[in-house]
């Protein structure tokens, strides 16, 4: 069996290569290589565009709608913070994914919060009053820390004075001082901080959102969060169907139309078709490996080093992917040396380009041996005695296998 698979294999490998018992001509072989590539690309294009029309979780329960819905904890302390760095991570985007794919692939959930969020964001003066506000408050915060800090060494200057150490009363005063001015800055500080926290807030957008997000229930919320772990789960065993349903029927095509051009003898579609045979079979390979990854090894792994965590044995990990990256450079070299780069195909191509099957220096026209290193290029056919190649896989005269 594997000797018929490998027999088969060296045929296609010849239909690729040759053209009518011939090897392909550089200027043909240009040709075929930017069919391939074009045909490739072309593949890729149309097989991105036949997926688009598959709901993806991202377009279906976009990110932004995850942000508000299902993690973060939205309550009267904190939903102005939590607007602000929203608006402050999605300003950039100003045509972000969930608007490129349209209310009707998103949840009902996410379209009416995501509509009253891109009024928000798309409003330059409100966007730049979020972002002030959280500059405000993260100066506040600070101004506070500092101010416990003065604080703290004014009071020790004070018992250092009661205890009799006397502190000099320069230091005393310009830390009281110091501390007075800190204070008038914290309280100024405060009021602007207030004062645009609460236009914000009045602000009829700001208010939507508000109760967008607060109309969403706890029930509400663990559907949505429950119908984004099964989207995940299903959705690239989904895709691949999407995918085969464009590539298959176009890898049929393919494959009888080479059937057909091998059997009717016509060899320059016999040559084109096994290029498009192959062509069309790498993104096949490629979306099954792509679906094999996705639902084994990703999570597999993930759960891998999620245990190995819990253990401490994180360095485990670390040597086995040692230990892969030397089985797959071993396997790398193996094929290049044994079977890209082999000494068996070293000596064809010296043959097919005139050189000493030994040295590979290039020979006068009708050399026998070699005049660099005096090696022989002849041998005696043992099936009609005629002269052949030393190292040649068959005779040139009878085509004998063998020595």
């Amino acid at each position: 069996m594997l000797r018929s698979i490998h027999e088969k294999a060296r045929r296609f490998q010849q239909r690729l290569t040759r053209l009518d018992n011939q090897p392909i001509g550089k200027a043909a072989l240009v040709v075929i290589v930017f069919l391939d590539i074009f045909i490739l690309g072309s593949i890729f294009d149309g097989l991105a565009d036949h997926t688009r029309q598959l709901t993806s979780p991202d377009e279906r329960i976009p990110a932004l709608c995850r942000d508000i819905v299902i993690d973060a904890d939205w309550n009267p302390t904190n939903h102005l913070d939590n607007l602000a760095q929203l608006v402050s991570r999605h300003h950039a985007l100003r045509y972000t994914p969930y608007e490129r794919a349209g209310d009707a692939r998103q949840h009902p959930i996410c379209v009416p919060i995501l509509r009253a969020y891109k009024t928000i964001r798309d409003d330059e003066g409100l966007a730049r009053n979020l972002k002030e506000a959280v500059r405000l408050r993260r100066e506040t915060r600070e101004l506070r820390v500092e101010l416990d800090r003065m604080k703290g060494a004014y009071d020790t200057r004070l018992l250092e004075r009661i205890a009799g150490q006397r502190p000099a009363e320069t230091d005393v005063d310009a830390l009281r001082k110091e501390t007075a001015e800190k204070t008038a800055a914290l309280d100024a500080l405060v009021g602007k901080e207030q004062r645009l926290t609460a236009s914000i807030e009045q602000d009829p957008r700001v208010q939507e959102l508000y109760a967008r997000v607060a109309g969403v229930s706890d029930a509400e919320r663990t559907a949505l969060r429950d119908e984004l772990r099964r989207l995940n789960f299903w959705y690239p065993a989904e895709r691949l169907g999407m995918q085969m349903l464009f590539l298959l029927p176009l890898l049929a095509i393919f494959y009888y139309w080479n059937a057909r051009s091998i059997a009717a003898g016509r060899p320059f579609q016999t040559l084109v078709s096994s290029h498009l045979l192959v062509v069309a079979a790498i993104p096949v390979f490629l979306k099954v490996a792509e679906l094999v990854y996705d639902i084994i090894p990703r999570r597999l792994l993930r759960q891998v080093i999620e245990l190995l965590e819990s253990l401490k044995l994180v360095a485990i990990w670390h040597y086995l992917v040692i230990a892969l990256s030397i089985f797959a450079a071993l396997a790398l070299i193996y094929l290049f040396q044994k079977k890209l780069f082999s000494r068996e195909k070293l000596l064809q191509r010296r043959i097919a380009k005139g050189q000493c099957q030994a040295c590979g220096q290039h020979l006068p026209p009708g050399s026998r041996h070699c005049p660099a290193c005096g090696a022989a290029q002849y041998r005696t056919c043992n099936q009609c005695n005629e002269p052949t190649h030393v190292h040649g896989t068959y005779c040139k005269a009878c085509g004998h296998a063998g020595p």
